[in-house]
């Protein structure tokens, strides 16, 4: 089986009876080569991480900033609701849902933090149960996609072939789940567990499931040429998140060329979402919309 973006995006052609969101429709098409890529960009709620901790922003103030720069969606990451890690009532996530549908958004995905790294058996059991649930809450605010992590757990007694291999099982599992809810799992790389373009790629064989995808993170390969990993996973991705920087073979961080990054997403013809994340200090408003410009200033 094939686990390309192209035949993930194939097979969601039943999605929509879950999933209610006003552009998945659109993109449920096999790919063509010869067409022109369908961008919509969206933004992740950690850029502003210590305003919803705080309560100094809400998700609906947050929803009504991206409408105003003229984003099409939001990343509404489960952390960041008052119940987590338990799921949000209804209520609160119809809600949501509505406030996005009177300003024009999508609500493009959720997230959850995992660690299937770990040897502790019960300890992954307990994240696959929280993926779960958190994927039943996805398909109810019609997110197509949800993240989670590798995590970042290391321990002596096994080799990186071990937690591999009981990590490609608990994907497995996980992207089951994702099947009967309507919602791709989709694996971020986050600089955690797997660090190069093969590796991550090696793992989407491995799961080999249309409902286990990528999230594809610019910011987080670290490598000596970063722009060839991103080039290398591009025909993965199910989603693009991009931040201020990429990092080097030392996960240092430097300035990313957004332009760049925005000519190698065209030209693998990618349909779907780009979201912008930003990690600096400053006005996060500010940055986010110079980020939103610079990067759609490299698209032909």
């Amino acid at each position: 089986m094939t686990i390309t973006r192209r035949s993930i995006l194939k097979n969601l052609a039943l999605a929509p009876l879950f999933l209610g969101t006003s552009r998945l429709i659109s993109q449920i098409s096999p790919t063509n080569i010869n067409a022109s890529s369908r961008l919509q960009y969206s933004i992740n709620a950690y850029s502003f991480n210590s305003e919803l901790r705080s309560g100094e922003m809400t998700f609906y103030e947050m929803m009504e900033y991206a409408a105003e720069i003229g984003l099409d969606a939001i990343d509404l990451t489960g952390y960041y609701f008052n119940s987590y890690p338990e799921a949000p009532s209804n209520k609160e996530l119809f809600d949501l849902k509505r406030k996005a549908l009177q300003l024009g958004l999508d609500i493009s995905w959720t997230g959850v933090r995992n660690d299937f790294a770990t040897p502790n058996l019960t300890k992954r059991i307990n994240d696959i149960e929280l993926i779960k649930n958190w994927l039943q809450v996805s398909s109810r605010i019609g997110s197509p996609i949800m993240r989670v992590f590798t995590g970042r757990h290391k321990n002596k007694t096994y080799s990186k072939q071990d937690v591999k291999q009981w990590m490609v099982n608990d994907f497995k599992t996980c992207a089951k789940y994702g099947e009967l809810y309507g919602v791709i799992v989709g694996l971020q790389n986050h600089d955690e567990f797997l660090f190069t373009s093969d590796e991550v790629i090696d793992t989407l064989k491995k799961v080999n499931s249309d409902w286990f995808g990528l999230i594809l993170d610019c910011g987080s390969l670290p490598s000596d040429d970063t722009y060839k990993e991103i080039e290398n996973l591009a025909p993965y991705a199910n989603y693009f998140f991009i931040k201020e920087h990429v990092k080097e073979k030392d996960s240092t961080k430097v300035p990313a060329d957004l332009q760049r990054i925005a000519q190698i997403i065209q030209s693998s013809n990618y349909r779907g979402y780009v979201s912008f994340e930003s990690l600096k200090e400053g006005n996060t408003k500010e940055i986010i919309k110079d980020m939103f410009r610079e990067f759609k200033s490299g698209l032909k």
